[in-house]
């Protein structure tokens, strides 16, 4: 893939918006500073549409002449709560906030395509329509988007995103058709025994040892009744249980995370622990509820796009297993065809992963991330 002199020249200011977004990083659905910064540059290109969307979000709209598709570009907007520790001149200015997970460049990729389209519309066969999203971190804010009307009037055809991702090189755009993301579900389990001194424990329902069975039966079921061709783990990363050393305890609490490469396995899987959950309750007379408040669906790339980003970005792409981490762009793929890749950025001077205080990346990489999407518009 060539960058064109067009996309060269936009590197000035991509360093220009990363380093002002950089500097201002916010949490889900607080991204009210990053909303103004993103509103102000794309009402100076004079967009079709141009509003707030899902109160932190923004969507422009630049229209082509109609006898192309309707093309979205989504970049998200929120930060971590991270302390930065990369030493750069344009650190974070909110205490305990950072673009660790490189939000930041993925605005400043989609503000120099909206340059770009903005002096090209005249030229331009399909409606090109730009989401910065909030809430990506947290709470889903895509479905929020979606909700709002952001892929109708015009109806999106098509939507694509980048990460960018310490794993690649410079350079390097990887993808695959299918499933390139888990699902990821938050599941919490309470067990309801009944308390009782600790030297008589028949007159009680032991919430502690229904807790530890039911731990070993939720692994047990992940290796005996998932098929180990279809990758799926239950992960526990808390259990509360009891109040003092010497009590029965009424009560305890598994926060479990879910993650497959299939929504279908991902519904079994939710089964199967209702399962584990009723053998718990027989074996041990407690009482167990299973609530998932929140939850992603597999990121799924529809294989026509992503033979599109294939052509569109040539010798840069390259195959890449799929990853346990989870991303809501896959409710936007639930109502329009969509393609998600990584953008590399991993070079000599930048090597820290994601969602650590040190990560960073070399602003040139993103020339790439804007070259791929110039690439997937159709101009006459």
């Amino acid at each position: 893939m060539r960058i064109s002199e067009a996309v060269q020249a936009q590197l000035a200011r991509i360093c220009a918006d990363r380093s002002a977004l950089h500097r201002i990083p916010e949490e889900s659905g607080q991204e009210r500073k990053t909303q103004r910064y993103v509103l102000d540059a794309l009402a100076a290109l004079e967009p079709d549409e141009l509003a707030p969307c899902a109160d932190t979000g923004v969507r422009a709209v630049f229209r082509g002449d109609g006898s192309g598709r309707c093309v979205a570009f989504r970049a998200d907007m929120d930060a971590l709560r991270i302390t930065e520790g990369t030493g750069r001149a344009d650190a974070s200015e909110h205490p305990g906030r950072m673009h660790a997970c490189g939000h930041d460049g993925h605005m400043a990729c989609l503000l120099a395509l909206a340059r770009i389209v903005a002096g090209q519309r005249h030229a331009m066969r399909d409606h090109v329509v730009l989401l910065f999203q909030p809430a990506e971190e947290a709470v889903g804010g895509a479905r929020r988007m979606i909700e709002a009307g952001a892929l109708e009037n015009p109806k999106v055809d098509a939507i694509y995103a980048l990460h960018m991702m310490p794993d690649l090189p410079v350079g390097k755009i990887g993808t695959k058709a299918g499933a390139l993301m888990a699902s990821a579900g938050e599941v919490d389990i309470t067990i309801h025994g009944r308390a009782a001194h600790g030297a008589m424990p028949h007159q009680g329902a032991d919430a502690v040892a229904a807790a530890a069975h039911l731990y070993t039966l939720l692994q047990t079921t992940i290796t005996r009744r998932v098929n180990p061709l279809e990758p799926a783990l239950i992960t526990v990363g808390t259990l509360r249980a009891g109040e003092r050393r010497n009590v029965i305890a009424d009560h305890a609490v598994l926060e479990c995370t879910v993650r497959t490469f299939s929504n279908e396995v991902h519904a079994r899987l939710l089964t199967y622990m209702q399962d584990d959950m009723r053998a718990v309750e027989a074996a041990f007379g407690v009482r167990c509820e299973m609530r998932e408040p929140f939850g992603y669906p597999c990121l799924q790339n529809d294989e026509a796009e992503v033979q599109r980003l294939a052509q569109a970005a040539g010798d840069c792409l390259v195959q890449v297993q799929p990853k346990m981490t989870a991303e809501d762009f896959s409710f936007f793929q639930q109502q329009a065809p969509g393609a998600y890749c990584f953008c590399g950025c991993l070079d000599d001077a930048h090597q820290a992963p994601l969602h650590n205080q040190k990560f960073d990346f070399d602003e040139g990489a993103l020339l790439y991330g804007v070259q791929l999407f110039h690439n997937l518009i159709t101009f006459a």
